[in-house]
Order: C-alpha cells, then sequence, then structure tokens
C-alpha cells in the first residue's frame, strides 16, 4: 500500500483540496486486468504486460499475424480506463498532419487556429502503424518521447496519461513499412498475441456468437486513478544493486557480438520503470533483479539489430536477451 495525494480536479500530485488517498497498486491493478480477461481470453501474460507499461507512463508495441486479438487488446486496456480515447487507422494516404494536427487560417479573425490531431488523447490506439510511410511515422517521435507536439513553431502538451498503443502486421507481409529504429527506441515493450489455446478460442467464439463484449466492458479506473498509480509505482525503492544490475543487461548488449546495435540509455530507463511496475504490481515496495529479467526480454530485444552472421544463423533478439540473462551477475539482496 503506497501512499499517493490526489487532488479534487485530478490535475496531478500537488495538493488542491488536502486529500490524501491511499492506493493499492497491486489491487487496483488486478481489478484492471480481470476487466481487460472479460474480452482478452487466455492471454494474462499480454494483458499484465499492457498493464506494466500503462503505469510505467510508456507505450506497447504489439506485433502479430491479423486476426489474433492485436486491436482487441488495444480497445479493451482503453475502456477499461475512463480517459480520452483516440483511434487511427493507419493507412498509405494518412498525412504527419492527420497524426498531429494542422494550423488553419480563420477569415474572420485573420489568424491561424489549431486544429488538434488525433494524438490528443490519453491513449491513442495507432492501428497497423506499420502500413503508414515513414514520414507519418515520424509524426509520432516527438509526442511518444517527450509527450508534446510542435507545429509551426508552437508546442501544445499532451494530457497525461499518455499511452500509445500500437498494432503492427509483420513486415513480411504485404503493404508493410519497416519501423524506423528511432521509433522502434521509443516503445516501451513490444508483445506478440500468439494462438489462444482452444479454451480461449472456444470462449471467444460464444462470447461473439449474440454480442460484444468491448460492448458492455465498462472502465475500471480513470485518468485520475491512473495518475495516481503511476505516482505510486513511482515511489518503490530501488537499490544500488538493482540499478547497477539493469546498466549491466544494457551494457552487455553493446558488447555482444550477435548484435550491430545494442540497447540506448532509454532502454536501461524503460527496463527500470516497468521493473518498478512489476513489483507494484505483484505487491511489494521494492523492485527485486527478477522484476527485471521478468520485463528484459518485451522491453530490450525490439530495439536490437542482429549481426548478418547471426541473422544467417537464424538467431533471434530475444535468445539473445536470453542468453544475457543467463550469464550477466545477478546481485543478491534488496
Amino acid at each position: 500500500m503506497t501512499e499517493v495525494t490526489r487532488t479534487s480536479d485530478g490535475a496531478g500530485d500537488g495538493v488542491a483540496d488536502g486529500v490524501t488517498a491511499l492506493v493499492d497498486v497491486a489491487a487496483e491493478g488486478a481489478r484492471i486486468a480481470a476487466n481487460m480477461a472479460r474480452v482478452v481470453h487466455g492471454k494474462p501474460d499480454v494483458v499484465h504486460l499492457a498493464l506494466v507499461v500503462l503505469l510505467a507512463e510508456g507505450h506497447l508495441l504489439v506485433e502479430d499475424v491479423p486476426g489474433v486479438g492485436k486491436t482487441t487488446l488495444a480497445k479493451a486496456l482503453a475502456a477499461s480506463v475512463d480517459a480520452s480515447v483516440r483511434r487511427i487507422q493507419f493507412t498509405p494516404d494518412l498525412l504527419p498532419s492527420d497524426v498531429t494536427g494542422v494550423s488553419v487560417y480563420d477569415q474572420e479573425t485573420r489568424e491561424f487556429e489549431f486544429k488538434p490531431g488525433a494524438v490528443f488523447a490519453n491513449i491513442v490506439v495507432a492501428d497497423e502503424i506499420n502500413r503508414a510511410s515513414p514520414k507519418t511515422q515520424s509524426a509520432l517521435l516527438e509526442c511518444m518521447a517527450e509527450r508534446q507536439v510542435t507545429v509551426d513553431g508552437v508546442s501544445y502538451e499532451l494530457a497525461r496519461p499518455f499511452l500509445v498503443l500500437a498494432t503492427q502486421n509483420p513486415i513480411e507481409m504485404e503493404g508493410t513499412y519497416p519501423l524506423p529504429e528511432a521509433q522502434r527506441d521509443r516503445f516501451t515493450a513490444r508483445v506478440s498475441m500468439g494462438y489462444p489455446d482452444r479454451e480461449a478460442e472456444l470462449a471467444m467464439l460464444d462470447d461473439l456468437v449474440t454480442t460484444d463484449p468491448l460492448a458492455t466492458l465498462t472502465p475500471a479506473t480513470d485518468a485520475a486513478g491512473v495518475r495516481a498509480l503511476v505516482a505510486a509505482v513511482g515511489r518503490l525503492h530501488v537499490s544500488e544493486a538493482v540499478r547497477r544490475y539493469v546498466v549491466a543487461l544494457v551494457e552487455a548488449t553493446r558488447r555482444s557480438t550477435d548484435l550491430r546495435l545494442g540497447a540506448s540509455p532509454r532502454a536501461g530507463l524503460q527496463l527500470l520503470r516497468t521493473a518498478r511496475a512489476t513489483a507494484a504490481l505483484a505487491g511489494r515496495d521494492h523492485v527485486l533483479p527478477d522484476d527485471v529479467q521478468t520485463v528484459a526480454v518485451p522491453v530490450l530485444a525490439h530495439r536490437l539489430l542482429l549481426t548478418p552472421d547471426a541473422a544467417a544463423t537464424r538467431r533471434t533478439a530475444e535468445q539473445v536477451v536470453g542468453d544475457l540473462l543467463r550469464t550477466v551477475p545477478v546481485p543478491r539482496g534488496r
């Protein structure tokens, strides 16, 4: 149980009305996860990772073949939080201004008026993000990293929480563009849905015969509640040993002979933030090396580039990270 301060207007962590609330991150997180599980059948690990990324103030990339529930996961998370939600269907003709917004000249006032784009929301569902051109994909770079949008030299701050939950099809599928390395690095984690097991697929068929379960999903929290959870996660204790372990893992990717591009400093920061969220959802007030290991593969693998030799032997970035987790010394104690 972590003590955080919430204001009556939900504006942040300042003391506006003197009300102090106790937020149990594990209990609140379990409630949101259970709400999402009503729609996303048989994927508790995927749901948990989506929640971890939300509480780490990050962004999630969901990659898999069409039809396995990528968009359903995004919509389920959006529906579980009573906050502003916008969905962008990425297509080859989508323009950067459709994402960020545009300044329009008003003939009556003879001034330019800014028309916000679809990115101005708490949760942005970027569907099939790699079907748009790299120019349009790059429109998300500033808002994902700095939580602001700059148009015609004027910067506009985005509301918090701010989460980009993007889906993408495998790059070998027709009509897709590879995400630039700079954009992949801004996604906190990447996850693959995978096919459901038989029981989960049967349950899905039963649910979809009569109604759309997303239509009956009610929010489990709101934007102010998410901000309180994020504040609680940020207060978790991280020992010097665990911080050094995070840095050691990141440095190991840069020395690996299987990689031509290792993890960035941003990757280390995201690894620590997601480890904090993992510990909080487990009901602890401190981070363990186990928390770091739990999120290391989804947080690090999508940022890494294999050498030609490693790719020729069909090595994957996930395998490389797994090997590093077995070789980098693990600190003992809290």
